[in-house]
């Protein structure tokens, strides 16, 4: 195998691995600080942060020759033999320096600046930065430019390292971002009359190491450092995007891509950055109904009686249809068929309402956005084959209530907009007895019996299959309103599980009743895992 030698330890890469120097460092545990650079971008090696030393070491002799002067680590690439040195006096001077020279011109406004707190200009000063300022120190604030829609430019904050202006080009390929004039002068800008308003401008505000470019939707909400984070998937569309929920007191402030080389690798699109607000919207329903009249007069019922009185209900109501909203995870879709059919051995499982916008969207970078608006589909398709011969959806389901072949119906939702029309929901209100859950009111619950609250993509755990096959497993990052039961909890309830609603032990049992989905049964790892369930409805 390759070795490369960092700092005197022997590193072994694969053979056909091409890594730069400080990709091979991390593998070391050894951090090579930079700004310019990064993996999802072309090497520009324009910061000079990541100088180091480099040399050769000769595989017959083992003689280490080294060369004269510091390379950049994110321009070397690393081969069988290469000597990689980070922690030389020349190294730590050459850091020292850079770090002064960037901090001469820059405002002195972390106080008020968003990014303080995880700005990397902050963290290097502190880790490589000279021991004192030999410059006159003469605060000033930065001027702020709006560049489009979502985001705005503190121009003076700016350490030009282009990552905005290279993703714009290779990722998204919109190429709004430029730099203008030359030297000193540079700055970041957007061509006249095309600001920043694609669908992926959000990621420059991740990619910048600074707080040169702000979010204007998270811009002072919250300090960084009161914010939790907690690894989550994205439920806007079947891309199932990997992300990080970042919220406090269970309120969510920002939504950031996490990296995930099978699913969006660096990347998030703005339609599911910005998807959280539903999440706190007033409108949400917060409580159990059950309708006592016919002019739509509603108790609210207690979370303990509504697993006993809706068994009964729908015990008695006759035939049943359930739709198993590909929004729920794949433990609270298989729990909610196992009621189903402990209340109804007969009971009718259907695929819910799947949303579809449009057509898929994809961009230079590899990233695509789906035209499929919802995380799940695949995953419940999986779990209603393991109860049913043949896999039918909403349309199915809607025809069969028409045609009177069912007397009750239990309607999973949790759809963040508007999925239902009068004249689809109207057949659902000839039923005897009718169950809706969901994140708000519609024309469907308006015709329910029992009006039950959704949680949210932030508010359940569980697993969720995306367009590609990949399961990934996340808990809940906040908790869900007073008054709301997540899915899982009430399925868990009715199934009569004992304790608190545990996701795994639920994935265990999924695992243990088909081969296909047997690679649930152990830890998943933070990536996912492939499935490869392409033929799952036959297995």
């Amino acid at each position: 195998m390759p070795t490369v030698i960092v700092d005197g330890k022997d590193i072994e890469i694969g053979a056909h691995e091409r890594l730069n120097c400080i990709e091979v460092a991390r593998r070391a545990g050894v951090e090579i600080p930079h700004y310019c650079w990064h993996p999802g971008l072309s090497v520009v090696a324009s910061c000079r942060m990541c100088l180091i030393e480099t040399g050769t070491r000769d595989a017959a002799t083992g003689k280490i020759t080294m060369m004269p002067k510091l390379v950049p680590g994110c321009q070397t690439p690393a081969k069988d033999g290469t000597v990689i040195v980070t922690d030389t006096a020349l190294v730590k001077d050459s850091r020292a320096r850079v770090e002064e020279s960037l901090l001469i011109d820059h405002p002195i406004d972390c106080s008020i600046c968003d990014k303080a707190g995880e700005c990397l200009l902050q963290d290097y000063h502190f880790e490589h930065g000279q021991a004192e300022r030999r410059t006159d120190l003469n605060p000033f604030h930065s001027r702020r430019r709006d560049v489009g829609p979502t985001v705005t430019l503190f121009v003076d904050r700016c350490i030009m390292c282009t990552r905005c202006v290279r993703f714009t080009r290779e990722v998204s390929g919109t190429s709004e971002l430029m730099v203008i004039n030359r030297g000193s002068k540079e700055e970041i800008a957007v061509f006249p009359g095309f600001p920043l308003d694609n669908k992926l401008s959000g990621n420059v505000v991740d990619l910048c190491p600074v707080g040169a470019l702000g979010d204007k939707d998270f811009l002072y909400q919250q300090r960084v450092w009161f914010l939790k984070r907690e690894s989550n998937v994205c439920g806007g569309c079947s891309a199932g995007c990997s992300i990080v929920t970042e919220h406090n007191q269970d309120t969510v402030y920002r939504l950031k891509p996490r990296e995930n080389p099978h699913v969006n690798k660096w990347w998030m699109c703005d339609d599911g950055r910005y998807g959280w607000h539903h999440l706190h919207d007033p409108a949400r329903l917060l409580s159990a109904g059950r309708l006592v009249s016919t002019n739509d007069d509603r108790e609210t019922v207690e979370w303990s009686d509504v697993t006993t009185r809706l068994r009964q209900d729908l015990s008695g109501a006759g035939r049943l249809a359930v739709a198993v909203s590909p929004m729920l995870t794949l433990e609270e879709a298989w729990m909610l068929c196992a009621v189903a059919r402990s209340i109804d051995q007969q009971a009718a499982l259907f695929v819910g309402h799947v949303p579809v916008s449009g057509s898929d969207e994809s961009f230079p970078g590899g990233f695509t956005i789906r035209a499929e608006k919802c995380p799940n589909r695949i995953g419940v398709e999986a779990v209603v084959a393991l109860f049913e011969p043949e896999i039918r959806g909403w349309n199915d389901l809607v025809r069969a209530v028409g045609a009177g072949e069912y007397d009750a119906a239990w309607i999973t939702a949790g759809y963040p907009h508007a999925w239902i029309d009068d004249t689809t929901a109207a057949p659902f209100g000839r039923l005897r007895s009718l169950v809706v859950q969901d994140l708000f009111e519609s024309p469907l619950t308006k015709l329910a019996t029992w009006r039950l609250p959704a949680a949210g993509f932030a508010e359940r755990a569980g697993t969720w299959v995306n367009v590609a096959h990949r399961a990934q497993t996340f808990a809940a990052a906040v908790r869900a309103p007073a008054g709301v039961w997540p899915e899982g909890r009430l399925y868990w309830n009715m199934l009569g599980r004992r304790g608190l609603y545990d996701p795994a032990a639920v994935r265990r049992q999924i695992a243990e009743s088909s081969a296909a989905l047997a690679a649930l049964g152990g830890d998943l790892p933070a990536v996912g895992v492939d499935l490869r369930v392409d033929q799952l409805a036959s297995s």
